[in-house]
């Protein structure tokens, strides 16, 4: 039986599909298991295949990475998502964000951010990649009429530790990285999350993430 991460590919370039199906298969833990050309190929190769995760491009014909993603988020499909995207398909980000994809991937990021996403997405994390945050940050601001000026002051109700797995989560680290980094068992990162979602009022992750941008947290 194997232990590989199981990836279907959801593009409608040919190149695309072909360029990433190569760079992965570089990848000793990653085996991609199907290609698809739109989103309802793509719901079909998931059904057939029971991929751990699906890198979804956003703009295919038939039926788009929306469509699909909506489509898996409100089925019994157990398989993750991790959104291919370009800058021009900013506009789109929030709603995907709304529906529930658990990572977001600039297709002209390097090949180890995409890697990363998907052992992130597998170990029950979420990613997103920095540039990509920037551009929700800037469409919340848009949207919101406002650029935050102050850190929010829900993040001075952090303790030390909170906010430096807060941190770590924003860079896309899972639990396990996150317990390594901080010299701390995996239980531990756990309690420090739940604490943490509780403080800034956040669900996931991925909103915890663009906590952090949008209110220009550094280290």
């Amino acid at each position: 039986m194997s232990d590989k991460i199981k990836v279907v590919i959801a593009d409608d370039h040919q190149l695309m599909r072909q360029g990433l199906k190569q760079i992965l298969e570089l990848e000793e833990n990653i085996e991609v298991i199907g290609l698809a050309e739109n989103g309802n190929e793509a719901i079909e190769k998931i059904r057939e295949l029971n991929p751990d995760i699906i890198l979804m491009d956003i703009n295919m014909p038939k039926c788009n990475g929306i469509m699909a993603l909506r489509e898996i988020k409100s089925s019994d499909i157990s398989t993750k998502v991790i959104m291919l995207t370009i800058h021009d398909d900013r506009e789109y980000l929030l709603e995907t964000i709304n529906i529930g994809a658990e990572g977001y991937v600039l297709k002209d990021a390097e090949s180890s951010s995409l890697v990363r996403a998907i052992n992130n997405v597998y170990e029950g994390a979420n990613y997103i990649h920095p540039n990509i945050a920037n551009h929700i940050v800037s469409e919340m601001n848009q949207i919101s009429g406002r650029t935050v000026e102050k850190i929010d002051e829900n993040f001075l109700k952090l303790t030390k530790r909170e906010k430096e797995v807060l941190l770590l989560i924003a860079d896309g680290f899972n639990n396990r990285e996150i317990a390594d980094e901080l010299f701390i068992s995996e239980k531990t990162v756990k309690n420090h999350i739940s604490n943490i979602f509780k403080k800034i009022d956040v669900n996931d992750r991925t909103q915890a993430a663009i906590y952090v941008y949008k209110n220009r947290i550094k280290k």
